[in-house]
């Protein structure tokens, strides 16, 4: 990150405690508490006191948003430039930052007020919202065919190159987060530590199985109906099962 003057108990976690949710950083994250403050949001966000104890594991959000701040400082080009290359680079055409255009092949999520529109288009997550949909935790729209394509370069890429390495690298457990559920570097690791996969808020899912070589993507819809999110739970059971039998 830049240089900040002073106290700056939240910028003391290390990149690998922000990937593993272990930073013992605020949890709630709420950027709208932040409107009116000029000072840039990466030192807004260090400048907060530690909510828990650095090592423990607990869902952070803020983590992957400083951690977006920090690749596009590192970079020194916007979030947004830098995922489109990636993934220009990996073969995915569908897959982008939002705001998008609203049509039959964009989702609509929500209605958070009787008599207003659904959220479409646009970034589900008000966080990522309040930055203009661009964030280093939320904002990307895609499809069940580039996820697939993205699954299956992830696997291609698992035995032979750099890429490949980051992947097993992060499939190594850093922070239990219930018995036989652990956290990789941002993965969750379950199965008898034969599966990889990764939630979205929406009801999207991302499963890896490397040694089988096998991948599941799930695109539903689950928040349309309101905080209707358990119902997905039992598919969502079900692909890690399928996944996990050798």
């Amino acid at each position: 990150m830049p240089p900040m003057a002073g106290r700056a108990p939240s910028g003391e976690a290390t990149i690998r405690q922000l990937l593993t949710h272990t930073s013992g950083l605020r949890a709630s994250t709420r950027l709208d508490h932040y409107r009116g403050e000029t000072a840039p949001l990466h030192e807004l966000l260090c400048r907060e006191p530690l909510e828990g104890t650095p090592g423990e594991h607990r869902y952070i959000n803020r983590g992957y948003i400083l951690l977006g701040l920090a690749l596009s400082h590192v970079h020194g080009r916007p979030l947004h430039e830098i995922a489109a290359d990636m993934w220009h680079g990996m073969g995915l055409g569908a897959t982008q930052f939002g705001p998008v255009s609203r049509g039959a092949n964009v989702a609509p999520t929500e209605q958070r007020l009787s008599g207003a529109p659904r959220i479409w288009g646009a970034a589900h997550d008000e966080n990522a919202a309040l930055l203009g949909g661009v964030a280093g935790h939320a904002g990307v729209f895609s499809t069940a065919a580039d996820l697939a394509t993205y699954a299956q370069w992830l696997l291609r890429s698992y035995p032979k190159n750099e890429s490949g390495a980051w992947l097993r690298s992060s499939l190594e457990p850093q922070a239990t987060i219930e018995p036989g559920i652990e956290r990789g570097l941002s993965w969750i690791i379950a199965g008898g530590r034969q599966v990889a996969y990764h939630h979205g808020w929406t009801g999207t899912s991302l499963y890896l199985a490397p040694a089988s070589g096998r991948y599941l993507v799930l695109c539903t819809n689950a928040v349309y109906g309101g905080a209707a999110r358990t119902r997905i739970r039992p598919v969502r059971d079900l692909a890690l099962k399928t996944l996990s039998v050798p």
